[in-house]
């Protein structure tokens, strides 16, 4: 990398996991960054995500290799590692309904077709297979992938922004509401709504749903089909659980301290946005996922909320990752992704080489924000 590259001033706007990861991956690399927070790190969907690292299922071909390279640097960072609580590698299971059971078998027959590591179980496979988990929950069928995990985004968030201190990067916190300042059709920095102003020779917008709003004003359009989620942090509880699971009533997985991550979809309706841009849903709905959850659990222990977040889950309209560089505002780059646990890493990584160097890279090829233009 040439030593021009290197040099050069990169404002990052947001404080989720993609703006962090890219910031270190840039001061690594000798950039000089300036990382700016609308409110404090991890404070949007990076501190409500169930954060399964996994390439489950169907998805583009582009997409599914990105998300293995995901997971493969979460391993090596895994390896460095291993009693880290808050990375681990304990699988994934998933099951659908009684009546899809075709629909498990189909999917397991296609990850396997792809080389994705899994295994078609019955009620009678989970305690050899995965510990913790109550098998009379399980129907006929299940999917057990034995490669994948979990991550707390909030406490990897804080791992890096060790390393973003310890690089001399500078933080903004708080900046508020921010925007992309433009001159003879390039980037030029960042402005907050206060009137600060800080300069760069490049700028990431990684914000989470807030990305198509951020990039709007420069006439560019990205699609969002960001819906409102929730996140449940139990109280602490004993369990052997090790993998992701993932119902057709709860979404699990383990969390530091002894507790567990919540998450579904079916609640949604019972969430209510507020003018002020705040969200509520009735406790009794926060207990009845914690319910649904206790059932997949050996012993069925009683579950507890301690914590509840809600917000918008960052998803593009095509449900495709939008990375890398505007066409139309060159020095601007976007980063917006529904799998942004899964793709942190990696995406930091390729971005960061990209607005360094001006050198495409391959992997990022189909998702380019030009795609919708």
């Amino acid at each position: 990398m040439s030593s021009a590259a290197s040099t050069k001033r990169v404002a990052v706007i947001g404080g989720g996991i993609l703006g962090v990861s890219t910031a270190v991956h840039l001061l690594r690399e000798g950039a000089s960054v300036i990382l700016l927070t609308e409110r404090g790190l991890a404070s949007e969907a990076s501190g409500r995500s169930l954060s399964w690292l996994n390439s489950a299922g169907e998805r583009s071909t582009a997409y599914h290799q990105l998300r293995v390279a995901g997971v493969d640097r979460y391993r090596t960072l895994f390896a460095a590692d291993p009693t880290r609580e808050w990375l681990q590698f304990g699988g994934g299971l998933m099951w659908n309904t009684e009546g899809q059971q075709a629909a498990t078998e189909s999917r397991h027959a296609y990850e396997k077709s792809i080389g994705y590591d899994s295994k078609l179980l019955g009620p009678g496979d989970i305690a050899s297979t995965t510990p913790g988990i109550d098998a009379a929950a399980v129907p006929e069928k299940a999917i057990f992938n034995p490669g994948e995990g979990w991550v707390s985004l909030p406490d990897l968030i804080d791992f890096l922004m060790e390393e973003f201190h310890s690089r001399g990067g500078e933080l903004v916190l708080n900046a508020g509401k921010t925007s992309v300042t433009v001159e003879g059709g390039r980037a030029t920095g960042v402005e907050t709504a206060a009137g600060g102003t800080y300069p760069a020779d490049a700028v990431l917008v990684a914000c989470g749903a807030a990305t198509p709003a951020v990039v709007e004003p420069l006439g560019v359009r990205i699609p969002n089909g960001s819906p409102v989620s929730m996140l449940v942090v139990t109280k602490q509880v004993q369990h052997d659980v090790a993998a992701v699971m993932n119902t057709p009533r709860a979404a699990l997985r383990p969390n530091p301290g002894g507790t567990f991550a919540l998450d579904h979809d079916w609640y949604e309706e019972h969430i209510t946005e507020h003018a002020d841009g705040s969200f509520s849903i009735p406790d009794e709905v926060v207990q009845e996922l914690a319910d649904e959850a206790s059932k997949l659990v050996a012993g069925n222990p009683e579950l507890k909320p301690a914590s509840w977040k809600m917000g918008y889950k960052p998803i593009p309209g095509d449900g495709e990752p939008v990375l890398g560089e505007l066409g139309q505002v060159p020095g601007c780059f976007v980063a917006f992704t529904h799998s942004g646990a899964t793709l942190g890493l990696i995406a930091g990584e390729l971005l960061a080489g990209e607005i360094l160097t001006g050198r495409k890279h391959p992997m990022l090829a189909t998702f380019r924000p030009g795609r919708f233009s």
